[in-house]
């Protein structure tokens, strides 16, 4: 919003204080203002002049010698070259001395022989933004009104002696997208009192409004009120230039009177008006309804719009005159013929204009108005204000009356607030009397009630709906620099992290730690990549966003390994063949085709390994990781939150894995043992897809395995009796999973069973076709006492009876 200094001086005196020095008091209270533009440019010296004659230059064809009165008691002679001088006009003159922007200094001068004694400036020329002008004057000299007084200062006829602030306004304070709400806030911050203008037109008692209009809300949700007011006899011309200048200063160009009272009206109260064409709209109906499915309008801009059921639309009953809140139409505009206004001014649903306008790429200073909701009790005065500047400016006759419809009445805000509650908040220590004054300053009515203050809150201030909003009015007016700083007192609560963000932070410092690099890539993926590696979900269900900015970002993901695939390929494309990264973040789980709940958010860890485990070294040679590479990983992780025991591994043929490189990773919860990932090869088509060397990669979900951790340090004494070790090899079929053997081990061995490990496997002619051998290592040792070797042999010979009943093992000799 441009507020322009002098027009904010016709509501509220501003004496005593700069435009930059009001700039700074908005911005403390609340309101940030980015910039205050000076209008003025560098322009000194230049006044109105009058071109009494006008000949063809001598020796120059596009050249014209002119007489001009700048009210100095002499006429001067200045050569001009521009299109459009002519005689009888009021321009604008540099004399000899004045000053134009660029420090550009107006000497003598001759042009082709002829002497010139000043120059006749264009609008660019004075510094103004002749985009802003109508178009018919933004080329060649400005040609000022016939009414301007000769000899008078430039600065004054055009305003440009003149600061604009510009604020920069937060969604919630849309009052002071107007004028008078901002001369509100500036005579709060002040102290000082509003000058509203007047808004009473004299109406002709001889024509009823009514008898010639009518007005009809159908779409009753999406627009409470509608009000009209009729003008007849109605002049098309240009604006008075205080007018434009006032409008040129907000950033609007001015079109002509009628056009242009709408949009200064609109700059003033902050209420959007628009005005048809009476005569186009059949029996001078007005209807407001919903669009019809392919409705058809062309707007003011000359572009047909197909139009929507959601829209809004301003009808005379039979056709589309007006986007409502966005764009008039065409065929009811209002053109230099119009002698017969319709005035229109309501309250339309924010949502719906915000939708229209969206959609069909149609911005305005209305619709953002409309946006942001407007004040509903000012409809009817903008609506007045309008009318009578019409029946000043263009001759209009205002018919009596106003023609409305009212679907929802608008119910005043009573809110209730305590000075105590006002201090503990703000730990201040205000008194009744200056909270009270705080209030009137904004021209709130306060009621006192005992202790608290009943706030009758203006329809103005719409973002006012609670105490809290009134506490921090009180806050801004007293300023934030005048709230003391005070310690925090009561009961406070030490912060700290919850188990699984612990785990997560132990598991992000564990592996960096071990030499892997951590990944953050996006949530949302591309449907192909989901079809690709479907991760540990196979049956999971895509979900899909609603309104997605790119296809490469439609789908929320079911699995974190497909990012990181992507991360391989993309720094193996450029020559780092050799990747260890991992990723902690979040997939999106539902069985359902179409949403009717919200997806189930998992907390994964995913790892991939690629190429050598080490660089390249003079003391070996490098080494491709493999399977128990990505398995050592894992296991770091496992037994740092002492999981050793609880975690198991078994085959798997999950899509997107090496189907004999691959295992599931399982966890014994307090349900049962529970699959909780899957680490292994990728498939070799896939690997081949993506361009990669052979690939491990693991994907686990991490909350059960923090709910089952211990994330408490624990210590163990070394130990003080010695071990006693056996080996043995026993043959076996070729399904059977050393996982199973170990376990069955345990089983029987109990407590006195430190470790089991497997040592060596091996299949070959030595143990027949279908068998393998599998070699264990098992340590027995208690932290109590010395096992006897008759105890340790009796219960290692229990342990290979069992292999050889669960899984008809046979000793290998």
């Amino acid at each position: 919003m441009k507020v322009s200094y002098q027009w904010l001086s016709q509501y509220v005196d501003v004496s005593g204080y700069t435009a930059a020095e009001l700039a700074e008091k908005l911005t403390r209270s609340g309101i940030e203002v980015d910039i205050v533009e000076e209008r003025n440019q560098g322009v000194e010296g230049v006044l109105v002049g009058y071109v009494k004659t006008r000949e063809k230059h001598p020796d120059a064809d596009k050249l014209s010698v002119c007489t001009v009165d700048v009210g100095q008691g002499e006429d001067l002679q200045i050569v001009c070259g521009a299109k459009n001088i002519a005689a009888g006009q009021k321009v604008p003159v540099a004399v000899v001395g004045a000053k134009l922007p660029g420090d550009f200094k107006i000497k003598r001068a001759k042009l082709r022989g002829v002497e010139s004694q000043g120059m006749i400036c264009s609008a660019k020329e004075l510094g103004l933004n002749d985009k802003l002008l109508p178009k018919e004057i933004q080329e060649g000299i400005l040609v000022l009104p016939e009414d301007t007084q000769v000899g008078e200062s430039i600065l004054d006829v055009l305003a440009i002696d003149d600061q604009v602030m510009d604020l920069d306004l937060t969604p919630n304070r849309s009052d002071a997208l107007s004028m008078l709400g901002t001369a509100y806030e500036i005579a709060a911050i002040l102290g000082r009192d509003v000058k509203l203008p007047p808004t009473e037109p004299q109406t002709n008692s001889g024509v009823r409004a009514a008898d010639h209009i009518s007005v009809e809300i159908t779409a009753k949700e999406q627009c409470s009120h509608y009000a009209a007011r009729l003008l007849e006899g109605v002049r098309i011309g240009t604006s008075p230039l205080w007018m434009q200048n006032r409008l040129m200063a907000a950033g609007i160009r001015p079109i002509n009177n009628i056009v242009d009272i709408t949009n200064y009206v609109m700059l003033e109260y902050g209420q959007p008006l628009h005005a048809f064409d009476a005569d186009t709209l059949q029996n001078g109906h007005i209807e407001v309804r919903m669009a019809q499915p392919g409705e058809k309008l062309v707007t003011l801009d000359g572009v047909e719009r197909t139009l929507e059921p959601h829209m809004l639309l301003i009808t005379d009953g039979t056709k589309p005159v007006g986007l409502a809140g966005v764009m008039g139409g065409e065929n009811s505009e209002v053109t230099e013929n119009t002698t017969r206004i319709l005035l229109e001014s309501a309250k339309f649903d924010g949502g719906t204009i915000r939708k229209t306008s969206r959609q069909l790429g149609l911005r305005s200073e209305a619709s953002l108005r409309f946006e942001k909701e407007v004040n509903p009790e000012a409809v009817i005065p903008a609506l007045n204000r309008a009318a009578l500047l019409m029946s000043e400016l263009a001759g209009g006759q205002v018919a009596e009356g106003v023609v409305e419809e009212v679907v929802l009445q608008h119910q005043p805000v009573r809110i209730e607030v305590s000075v105590g509650r006002i201090n503990d908040y703000l730990g201040t220590e205000l008194s009744p009397e200056q909270v009270r004054s705080i209030f009137e300053r904004l021209h709130f009515t306060v009621e006192t009630e005992g202790e608290k203050f009943i706030v009758h809150v203006p329809s103005r201030r719409g973002d006012i709906a609670r105490a809290v909003d009134l506490i921090e009015e009180v806050a801004r007016l007293h300023g934030y620099d005048n709230i003391p700083t005070t310690l925090m007192t009561g009961v406070t609560t030490p912060g700290a992290l919850t188990k699984e963000q612990a785990i997560r932070r132990v598991v992000r410092h564990l592996l960096t730690g071990s030499g892997l690099h951590e990944a953050i890539t996006y949530a949302l993926t591309h449907p192909q990549q989901i079809g690709d590696f479907p991760g540990p979900y196979q049956d999971a269900k895509p979900v899909a966003l609603a309104m997605p900015m790119t296809e490469e970002r439609s789908t929320l993901r079911t699995s974190l390994i497909p990012h990181l695939l992507d991360v391989a390929a993309y720094n193996r494309n450029r020559n780092t063949d050799d990747v260890a990264v991992f990723e902690i973040g979040k997939v999106f789980i539902t069985d359902e085709a179409a949403l009717s709940k919200l997806p189930d958010e998992r907390l994964h860890l995913a790892v991939l390994l690629t190429g050598k485990r080490h660089a390249t070294h003079w003391a070996g040679r490098p080494r491709d990781v493999d399977f128990y590479d990505l398995k050592g990983v894992f296991e770091s992780v496992v037994g740092y939150l002492g999981l050793e025991g609880a975690i198991g591994y078994s085959t798997a043929q999950p899509e997107g894995f090496h189907p004999g490189r691959t295992a599931q990773i399982t966890l014994d919860a307090e349900n049962g043992r529970i699959v909780v990932g899957t680490l292994g090869q990728l498939h070799p088509e896939l690997q081949k897809h993506k361009d990669l060397a052979d690939t491990y990669v693991l994907e686990v979900e991490l909350t059960p395995l923090a709910a089952a951790a211990d994330e408490r340090i624990t210590y163990q004494p070394l130990p003080r009796f010695p071990s006693i070790a056996r080996d043995i090899a026993v043959v076996v079929g070729r399904e059977v999973q050393a996982a199973d053997l170990t376990e069955a081990a345990r089983k029987v061995a109990g407590d006195l069973l430190e470790s089991i490990q497997v040592f060596d496997v091996y299949t070959g002619d030595r143990v027949g076709p279908h068998k393998k051998s599998v070699a264990l290592s098992l340590v027995y040792r208690t932290p109590e006492r010395t096992l006897t070797d008759e105890e340790v042999s009796d219960l290692h010979s229990k342990v290979v009876s069992t292999l050889e009943q669960s899984f008809g093992a046979e000793l290998r000799k």
